[in-house]
């Protein structure tokens, strides 16, 4: 109980001191959008790098990070490790991006977190909503040429076997924009790594990454390459 209690602890308060860092860089009069993502991915980062330093987890990468920038990334999703993990993963690279979050998340206990960190929030089930998030999304991408996408495309957690029917999202995002797609695969259950955290020994989780997809495709060559990488 006391070994749970003192991880949430822990990254709350640790959140807390990084949304006062992330609002300085939001709210800067002077700072334009390059600087500024690249400020903010950086923070990101750094919290996430603390935190499995804290939980005692390291990430072992199987396959290669794009040296290009500007692809979207398609995770599956399985626990809120989930973006530590790949934030950890983009610092190794000095990748800079923005994760694509739907709008209740950020009115939810954490949502300056999302707000002020730079994610971007998209209202699913508002026509006029999608098409401002699509117009904020391109003019971000025009203005931040190494910027590059993170999104979860099942829209949600899914804690069973394999993953869940992809949405539309992440493939319209991609056409729109002229993304290549980099599927990425957690080969592990982190709801339970997390639930068991922090490690006396030092706990490894594996991380897939596969060739480029296209965005027609996207579902059919996640499936093949998680299948590939699981050794089915």
């Amino acid at each position: 109980m006391l070994k749970n209690l003192g991880k949430y602890i822990f990254m709350i308060e640790l959140g807390f001191k990084y949304i006062k860092k992330f609002k300085r860089t939001y709210f800067h009069p002077f700072i334009s959008y390059k600087p500024a993502y690249t400020r903010l991915s950086h923070d990101r980062q750094a919290y996430s790098n603390s935190v499995l330093e804290f939980l005692n987890i390291e990430v072992k990468v199987i396959g290669e990070i794009p040296k290009e920038d500007k692809k979207l990334y398609a995770i599956n999703h399985r626990s809120l490790l989930d973006i530590i993990v790949m934030e950890h993963i983009f610092s190794r690279h000095s990748k800079n991006g923005v994760w694509i979050a739907k709008e209740e998340l950020f009115r939810a206990f954490y949502g300056d977190f999302f707000k002020y960190s730079g994610c971007i929030s998209v209202d699913v089930e508002n026509g006029k909503g999608l098409i401002k998030f699509f117009k904020q999304l391109k003019k971000t991408l025009l203005k931040v040429d190494d910027l590059n996408i993170y999104i979860f495309p099942e829209g949600e957690r899914y804690k069973k076997q394999g993953i869940k029917n992809f949405q539309n999202g992440a493939a319209k995002i991609a056409r729109a924009n002229n993304l290549d797609i980099v599927p990425v695969f957690i080969n592990d259950t982190l709801e339970s790594v997390f639930r068991h955290a922090p490690y006396k020994d030092t706990k490894i989780v594996e991380v897939h990454i596969g060739n480029l997809v296209e965005h027609h495709s996207i579902e059919s060559d996640y499936i093949k390459f998680m299948n590939e990488a699981k050794g089915k």
